[in-house]
């Protein structure tokens, strides 16, 4: 019986159609991938020119392990057996194909390399190698680990701030004008935010025009500093009108009054007005640079026969617009000065590495997209690619960001250049789900994921070619209840903003239909009052609450009603966010109720 996952599935098969698949989590997304694979080779095409790319390097080897294993198994796999395997990827058998679906793993084996089933890194990487000269990469170039490139970033940096505090041009400026807004022991994770965005970084210095782009940014001249709006401000202001306004709240509450000499300090002040400023402001707006709701009493306003809102607002308006411009001031110095940092960083870094013939994961990215974007160039090196590419397949394609998404682009730039170029079927086809795109991995963004649905989409219309766009929404994973409470959960507008970004209501739907479950939504557990050195952490009363609630059900036989018995402790499992203070304190919760536990690197 074919059922409405195996039809959703299946239709995101077709060898001769590019696909974009959108798939919650556990919808099959990894068989999916695998069988699009099968399907594509048992379709006659060469396992060389098929490119498969994943986010991972273990989920490229589970894929090219499912993949081998099924291909392995077909060999001697029943008449009956193989018929059936075939038939559930949506394929015509007959005798042709199953001898084909047998032949297919000597096929794989004879292929140098066998099917390309890399992570984007990977993938880079080997085709440097390949290309070395025309890249512009050392031909025996070592490539540099997360943890390793972090430590050159940090040598490079320290490197930076040696010269800065030894000179006196504009490294040493940008330095004291950087400690002044960041301590220390924060600059470690400066570096690494800015090496993260080296390319943004490069192409925002080296055009020369980023001081105007960042004050054009906050509305002020180029070259404003904070220093030239205060001389500006405590030249101005309506000082006749500011004066009788002072004589209105001296004759006021005790607060008036306060105000009135405050401001009397700044009007009488013929000098520098400078020293004057934070209580002058003060009067006026909040730290939060909000108007004060009470610039005055009734009480002073009655005082005299002046407009006092009127003067005291149109006052509060000028300090408040002041504030707001000293802060752009000091943001776009700030700015300037990071910028400026940044660069001597990324250069003293780039000279380490060059020195050592050293690229770290993003020159991998860079250097690539440099490849293939070259004139004249890129088209020999993609015919070098053993002879082209026929189909891509994106893995977990929502963690992918632009710049992964740019060489993606420049492989297939062949795949819909319109009829009669080509009579291979030629490919696109990526799964993901933009939800699961929430923290940001290596730069990803989720809307370059629809962004690029939306590109290849038109490039496919536009050649006449088959597209079709694929729901997975049939969780094979959860039961009905948990579904159903996430649904809920994403039902407001609020809480599905930046989750469903397609615009796509969030629905679930359970394969696993009538199968018992049950969500529960603890209260959280808050600190509470300081009573010394005897108050427990919240932490350590949550483990405590859920050892109790655990060892209650095995004392009172809470039955487990998918499996229709008591609970036992091995089916109960508790996710944590990371192993800290929580854990051992669950642990030790558990054992002092007996309840049988398996160790920390269990739970």
């Amino acid at each position: 019986m074919i059922t409405a996952a195996d039809r959703a599935q299946r239709s995101a098969l077709d060898p001769a159609a590019s696909v974009w698949v959108s798939a919650s989590a556990g919808t099959g997304k990894t068989k999916v991938l695998t069988d699009r694979l099968l399907t594509l080779m048992l379709s006659g095409t060469d396992p060389s020119r098929i490119l498969c790319l994943t986010f991972t390097r273990a989920a490229a080897a589970e894929m090219a392990n499912r993949v081998n294993t099924t291909l392995a198994r077909w060999t001697t796999m029943e008449a009956g057996a193989l018929h059936q395997d075939l038939v559930n990827l949506g394929l015509p058998v007959d005798d042709a194909t199953r001898e084909e679906a047998r032949r297919l793993f000597a096929r794989v084996l004879d292929t140098p390399g066998g099917v390309k089933i890399a992570t984007i890194h990977a993938f880079c990487q080997s085709l440097l190698r390949r290309f070395p000269l025309e890249a512009g990469v050392p031909p025996e170039f070592a490539v540099i680990d997360e943890r390793s490139a972090k430590d050159a970033l940090g040598e490079a940096g320290a490197q930076v701030i040696a010269a800065a505090r030894a000179g006196m041009g504009e490294l040493a400026e940008a330095l004291s004008v950087v400690a002044r807004h960041v301590a220390e022991e924060r600059f470690a994770e400066l570096i690494e935010v800015l090496a993260g965005e080296r390319e943004k970084l490069r192409r925002a210095v080296d055009d020369g025009g980023l001081a105007r782009r960042l004050a054009a940014a906050f509305g002020l001249a180029e070259g404003t500093t904070a220093a030239d709006l205060l001389g500006t401000f405590c030249a101005g202001g309506d000082a006749l009108a500011m004066r009788d306004a002072v004589a209105a709240l001296a004759q006021g509450s005790p607060a008036d009054r306060k105000r009135a000499d405050i401001l009397a300090a700044w009007w009488d002040e013929t000098g520098d007005r400078r020293r004057l400023i934070a209580q002058y402001c003060g009067v006026f707006v909040t730290e939060k640079r909000e108007i004060r709701k009470k610039l005055f009493t009734r009480n002073a306003a009655k005082k005299t026969n002046l407009d006092l809102a009127e003067v005291l607002c149109a006052e509060a308006m000028r300090v408040l617009g002041h504030c707001e411009a000293c802060g752009s001031a000091v943001v776009v110095e700030a700015s300037r000065a990071l910028a400026t940092l940044g660069h001597a960083l990324l250069r003293e870094y780039e000279r380490q590495k060059a020195l050592h013939g050293q690229l770290d994961y993003d020159d991998l990215i860079r250097k690539t997209l440099d490849l293939l974007g070259r004139p004249g160039v890129a088209a020999w090196v993609l015919f070098k690619l053993d002879g082209g590419l026929d189909h891509i397949l994106i893995d977990e394609a929502q963690d992918t960001n632009p710049e992964q998404w740019a060489i993606v682009g420049a492989l297939a730039a062949e795949f819909f250049a319109g009829e009669g170029v080509s009579t291979r079927s030629r490919t696109v086809f990526a799964v993901g789900d933009t939800k699961q795109s929430i923290y940001s991995f290596q730069r990803a963004d989720p809307f370059a994921f629809l962004t690029m649905r939306r590109h290849f989409e038109a490039r496919a219309v536009e050649a006449r070619q088959r597209w079709l766009p694929v729901p997975l929404d049939i969780s094979f994973r959860a039961a009905p209840p948990l579904l159903q409470a996430i649904d809920a959960v994403f039902a407001g507008d609020a809480a599905a903003d930046g989750v469903a970004l397609d615009g796509r209501t969030i629905r679930h739907v359970a394969a696993r239909e009538g199968q018992a479950g049950l969500v529960e939504l603890w209260p959280p557990v808050a600190a509470e009052p300081d009573e010394g050195p005897r108050a427990i952490e919240p932490c350590t009363r949550l483990a405590r609450a859920i050892a109790a609630t655990i060892a209650g059900w095995l004392r009172t036989g809470e039955r487990l009603h998918s499996k229709d018995r008591p609970i036992m402790p091995g089916d109960v499992l508790v996710l944590v966010r990371r192993r800290g203070k929580f854990v051992g304190d669950l642990l030790r919760a558990l054992k002092r109720l007996d309840v049988p536990v398996a160790g920390a690197d269990r739970l």
